[in-house]
């Protein structure tokens, strides 16, 4: 993803799972949250919305979810209802703010910043640190038609959790957490 943020040359940029799970027809959803004054569209499962659903999450991973959303919204003063989903929109001149680092090229058998899925978490922190505008959109995670799941529950949630640890140190060496406000969270219906 840091590779296709940099190459990206429209002006705005979708990150959807390729497993068929996100639904392409919502894009138009995302855009509009832009273009209503977002930087960040993020897409939510779990926003009060009928339109919001999944039919590929387990309890236990809802349950993880909604912990590490407590977390985050707690260390960055954020509303979150779906820190892990990986379907979202947001402007290319916010690239920078993310600063991301380029991803490994080698592969090793243990895994590299940016294999797991704490990418989501890290790209929202880094939002919500720069006190960007954020809109959840609503959004269903539709059953997986290709592939199998990569997702390890404990190891993966571990590793998202460390990621909320260490971005929330990142945020209070520049300034930006917990004393100063985050972006503002709204949700378009």
């Amino acid at each position: 993803m840091a590779c296709g943020f940099r190459a990206a040359t429209g002006d705005i940029i979708v990150m959807l799972d390729a497993d068929g799970s996100a639904d392409p027809a919502e894009i138009p959803a995302f855009v509009s949250a832009l273009i209503a004054g977002a930087d960040f569209a993020k897409g939510s499962r779990f926003v009060f919305d009928p339109r919001a659903g999944s039919d590929d999450i387990t309890a236990l991973r809802r349950a993880g979810n909604a912990g590490l959303n407590l977390v985050a919204n707690v260390l960055f003063r954020s509303r979150f209802t779906d820190l892990c989903y990986g379907y979202n929109a947001f402007w290319r001149r916010v690239v920078p703010v993310l600063d991301l680092p380029l991803p490994s090229v080698e592969r090793t058998e243990n895994m590299q910043w940016g294999d797991g899925f704490e990418i989501e978490t890290l790209i929202n922190c880094r939002i919500a640190a720069a006190g960007l505008t954020i809109t959840e959109v609503p959004s269903t995670e539709l059953r997986r038609i290709h592939g199998e799941t990569n997702l390890r529950t404990f190891a993966d949630g571990t590793r998202v959790l460390r990621t909320l640890v260490a971005e929330w140190i990142r945020a209070r060496r520049r300034g930006a957490a917990p004393d100063v406000a985050v972006g503002a969270l709204t949700a378009r219906g």
